[in-house]
């Protein structure tokens, strides 16, 4: 490389670098220009995507840009930790900037209708301790559901226990809803502030809402109609998906091993001893009596 070509590239380096030193002198002029005008840049939350109308918010649906202070609504949000799990309260378009009063916090006003697959129905179950599994189902497991029925009438009526439904899906225990943060707020006792309550361990639940087909839905209410504490739960594991086949019902009989013997059964009929009939003896027919005529 000649002199002339060396001189040149250093001069091409050197006009470079001046004029990068000029064009960020240019932008922080501006800079301070708009943040004189517009007031300082401020972070923003948008949607990165359509959010429909009581959908649960990820942080995949969201990002953040710089806007200017002064066009930031006051209830902007600029962190999206602060509203991950929260339930969109309107339609929120793409590029949208999130404002806390659209926003919903999981509860009972956000519903679940969303989370039921199609042609399926949510239904509610009363539980105890007992029936329930302790209270420690949750949000999302999925459970089998055992009804102890009465059978026959009087003397003959017996329970039998059968299990109703397999690899039932828990949307709700109480207002705890499945795929929101566990969380409600309640008012103090002055009913001036909110405290927040984890619902992760709650077990002040009285109630289990499953998804049910129509006709299990049917079953179910004819149950909690007649004896509503008949229903059982039991917790699966959430990997074991298989549904066995319909089991035997549990009763007196199967459990002991002992026939019962049913009181209103018609009598049996002992058979009579079978006595030969003798045909009577065959008489000798009379004799007929002689005329005294003769022929002529």
């Amino acid at each position: 490389m000649g002199s002339n070509e060396t001189r040149n590239l250093w001069l091409s380096i050197v006009a470079g670098a001046f004029a990068a030193i000029l064009l960020y002198s240019w932008s922080q002029e501006k800079r301070a220009e708009y943040n004189k005008k517009y007031g300082s840049m401020k972070t923003v939350v948008v949607a990165k995507e359509d959010i429909a109308e009581m959908r649960t918010i990820y942080d995949t649906m969201l990002t953040t840009i710089e806007r200017p202070s002064e066009f930031v609504d006051p209830d902007v949000v600029s962190n999206p930790d602060e509203i991950v799990g929260n339930v969109a309260g309107v339609p929120i378009k793409k590029g949208q900037t999130l404002v806390k009063s659209s926003l919903l916090t999981p509860g009972p006003d956000t519903g679940i209708s969303l989370q039921i697959a199609p042609s399926k129905r949510a239904i509610p179950i009363p539980v105890d301790e007992v029936r329930g599994v302790a209270k420690l189902i949750r949000p999302g497991d999925r459970v089998d559901i055992l009804a102890a029925v009465d059978i026959g009438k009087g003397v003959n009526q017996r329970r039998e226990v059968q299990t109703l439904m397999q690899d039932v899906v828990v949307l709700a225990t109480g207002v705890n809803i499945m795929n929101n943060i566990p969380r409600v707020f309640e008012l103090d006792a002055n009913g001036k502030s909110l405290s927040q309550i984890a619902l992760t361990g709650d077990t002040k639940y009285s109630t289990i809402t499953i998804e049910a087909t129509q006709k299990e839905a049917q079953d179910l209410v004819y149950i909690l109609s007649t004896a509503p504490g008949n229903l059982y739960f039991t917790l699966r594991n959430p990997n074991d998906r298989t549904i066995p086949p319909r089991l035997p019902s549990s009763n007196a009989e199967s459990i002991t091993g002992k026939p019962v013997v049913s009181l209103d059964a018609a009598p049996a009929i002992v058979p009579q001893a079978i006595v030969p009939q003798i045909p009577p003896p065959r008489m000798a027919p009379a004799p007929q009596k002689k005329s005294g005529f003769r022929p002529l």
